[in-house]
């Protein structure tokens, strides 16, 4: 019985995602029950995604309502942003983004580890009635010229 992938189902050319997809699936990380690293960022929500192109990803959602609160963190008072869970739901397109996960050592000097999240998928016109192209590198174009 072989264990390697019949070759028709693997690619080894480098693909592009668009970074767009759609919640597919759930869940609100609370203090109880968050890694050691991110207890202080709860809670939060663990989403996964469905990307357009078909495969799955988990990652942290981001940028949906949310308003600014004041927590202790590492026995400092510090501003972070709360999401609103009433906003989160089943099939609501996303788009990835590039954000800080965590931060190795002081929160003020410390190295910011950087990562992907998804937030809610953003209006993409520049108010001339035309998309902009699509996110990610996959179309090789330019915002369209405003006429």
């Amino acid at each position: 019985m072989s264990s390697e992938f019949p070759s028709s189902i693997v690619s080894t050319e480098p693909f592009t995602f668009c970074g767009r997809g759609e919640v597919w699936s759930y869940t609100i990380v609370e203090r109880d029950n968050a890694p050691e690293r991110f207890v202080d960022y709860t809670p939060y929500v663990i989403a996964l995604i469905k990307l357009e192109e078909g495969p799955f990803r988990v990652a942290q959602l981001t940028d949906p309502d949310f308003k600014w609160e004041t927590i202790i963190i590492d026995g400092k008072e510090r501003q972070v942003l709360k999401f609103n869970f009433d906003n989160v739901e089943i099939g609501m397109p996303v788009e990835m983004v590039t954000r800080v996960l965590f931060v190795e050592g002081d929160p003020d000097s410390g190295l910011f580890i950087y990562g992907y999240k998804f937030r809610p998928l953003l209006e993409r016109s520049i108010g001339t009635g035309r998309e902009a192209p699509p996110l990610g590198n996959n179309s090789g174009g330019t915002w369209p010229e405003v006429g």
